[in-house]
């Protein structure tokens, strides 16, 4: 059975003042005191986050554009908890004595890029560019977009293209929102995009290897593809290397206090 994913729109301001505001749940219990408690249960989510499709697999998703609707739907009752991103769930309930973040995440992995076990050369090349990246805060603008649903637009630095070469990525096509195929046809998402600016900084152009999410070495194995994207750290060392992680990926879960 399908769930069922209910568009929420912007409470009137006397509502989401009353509840954000006061931190008043009315004494509405907590239900919900494990991230295990969280099945079967109606998850608020923000639209356009992978936490909706978390949410509609465990329990049914409410999906909301406006945080703090959200937030007040939650204190007052109308759903159960609420599951988003580790930090802007901080920044939400910051203030508010009606909610808190429970102390495990129900979901947290790192993300990173993996290279032919025997290409050491390449993976020193990679983790020196996702260091740079990391330093002047890319890599954070970029887990905030896609993630948070942060505004950012990726520069490209003067260097971009300037060196002979071509690296190519594996990615596969339907695995938002690290990569998939936007309505132009052309691959997007975070994993694009931080593929791109390794590929910056080193210099050189990149190709793209659509393949399938399940099998992904294959294509490093095979030599079709340089590197992959979104690898799990310890998973088939024996055939590749791991970069350092480029995100930590963190879910948690709000409730009522």
């Amino acid at each position: 059975m399908n769930k069922l994913i209910i568009k929420a729109y912007i409470f009137p301001l006397a509502f989401v003042l009353l509840f954000t505001l006061t931190g008043c749940a009315g004494g509405i219990p907590n239900d919900v005191h494990t991230p295990e408690d969280v099945a079967n249960r109606t998850i608020g989510v923000l639209s356009g986050t992978p936490a909706v499709r978390l949410a509609d697999d465990v329990g049914t998703a409410v999906s909301f554009d406006v945080p703090e609707a959200m937030l007040s739907a939650l204190i007052a009752g109308h759903i159960d908890c609420i599951i988003m991103e580790g930090t802007t769930a901080e920044a939400l309930i910051a203030g508010t004595s009606g909610a808190r973040i429970l102390q495990d995440p129900i979901l947290e992995y790192e993300l990173r890029i993996a290279v032919p076990r025997e290409n050491t050369r390449l993976l020193d090349a990679i983790n020196a560019a996702l260091e740079e990246l990391d330093n002047n805060g890319i890599l954070r603008n970029l887990y905030n977009k896609y993630f948070a649903r942060g505004r950012f637009e990726y520069e490209p630095p003067a260097s971009a293209g300037t060196r002979p070469g071509n690296l190519v990525v594996a990615l596969p096509p339907d695995s938002p929102p690290l990569s998939f195929m936007g309505d132009d046809g052309r691959f997007v998402g975070m994993d694009v995009e931080v593929a791109i600016a390794v590929a910056d900084i080193l210099g050189v152009s990149l190709g793209v290897l659509e393949h399938d999410a399940v099998d992904l070495i294959s294509s490093i194995l095979h030599g079709r593809a340089d590197f992959a994207m979104g690898w799990p750290h310890g998973d088939a060392e024996d055939f590749v290397h791991t970069s350092e992680p480029y995100a930590i990926v963190r879910l948690v879960v709000i409730v009522r206090r």
